[in-house]
């Protein structure tokens, strides 16, 4: 192709090209790519070369001994059990709690609508470790918080289960506890999103009809805000089984999360295979629901 021919070819069609093909490039850099070379890990043998992994020898073409111990080490079960369950228990609290703020935003003015979305996404100007750091600080045995709490325990149960302090830091409670607070915004906001912009002429309708307040938010507002209940859920839900930080920081180690797993295989016991092996499951384990989901959400939009 000429430079005349192409240029002109560029002026019609080459930025718009440019543009729609800029996301995929993205895409195939930092996503693709990478996850090729863990799933190319993944079925590599350990070895104590550098990098700790090679390929041939006792399995020439792939050694797929780290995905078997995936599927039978109890270490790994537990593992995935623990982030799957923290991870939903943590969601269904953020759906909980965030979706009367997300209709509470819709319902206020507009002045104290910007304020009260300013308050959701304020936690994100300060650092996540600083705010982690806070929680381990506000569940420590000798804080206000902590005080708080045991105080009401030992006022709801009889005298001889009173405690001095309520066991907080290290346990699977604490890890929801401080995920809920830092993803609660990711459910807020999609909530927020998808009441905002419900006909309001719906309710009064349905109000016209003689049906109660209950009756209308079970009728009308939950079902058409589904789809923003799913896309918040999805947005906490992957994340928090993935997590690393804060298992780390307030977990029970001797319980550990998927995320804390492959952290350990990757750097104190150089195992890369295995540690790409249970980052290639935790994916897959979180990929196809989402695939599932939107395929079967475009063939309903299709067959309205």
């Amino acid at each position: 192709m000429s430079a005349g021919r192409f240029s002109r070819w560029f002026d019609r069609k080459g930025w718009s090209a440019l543009l729609i093909g800029a996301p995929y490039l993205w895409l195939v850099a930092f996503f693709l790519l990478p996850f090729l070379i863990v799933v190319a890990m993944s079925v590599a043998t350990k070895s104590p070369t550098a990098p700790p992994f090679s390929f041939g020898g006792e399995y020439p073409v792939v050694n797929l001994e780290a995905y078997s111990r995936v599927l039978s080490d109890g270490l790994y079960l537990r593992a995935f059990l623990t982030s799957i369950t923290n991870a939903f228990v943590a969601m269904v609290l953020c759906l909980l709690i965030g979706y009367p703020m997300a209709l509470c935003l819709t319902r206020v003015s507009k002045g104290w609508r910007n304020v009260l979305l300013m308050l959701v996404i304020l936690p994100f100007w300060t650092s996540f470790l600083l705010r982690v750091y806070a929680w381990m600080g506000m569940m420590g045995r000798n804080s206000w918080f902590n005080g708080l709490l045991t105080d009401g325990w030992n006022f709801l149960v009889p005298l001889d289960w009173a405690v001095r302090s309520v066991p907080m830091m290290n346990t699977n409670f604490a890890v929801v506890l401080v995920m809920v607070y830092t993803y609660l915004p990711f459910m807020i906001l999609p909530l927020y999103a998808s009441l905002e912009r419900l006909d309001p002429a719906l309710d009064e309708a349905a109000m016209d009809l003689g049906s109660r307040p209950w009756q209308v938010f079970r009728d009308i507002t939950l079902p058409q805000s589904i789809p923003g209940i799913i896309a918040g859920g999805m947005l906490v839900f992957i994340p928090a089984a993935g997590e690393l930080v804060i298992p780390t920081l307030v977990g029970d180690a001797s319980s550990p999360m998927i995320g804390r797993l492959i952290s350990d295989e990757f750097s104190s016991a150089r195992d890369w295979p295995m540690a790409s092996a249970v980052a290639v499951t935790l994916l897959v384990l979180m990929v196809v629901p989402t695939m599932l989901y939107s395929h079967y959400q475009a063939k309903a939009e299709g067959s309205k």
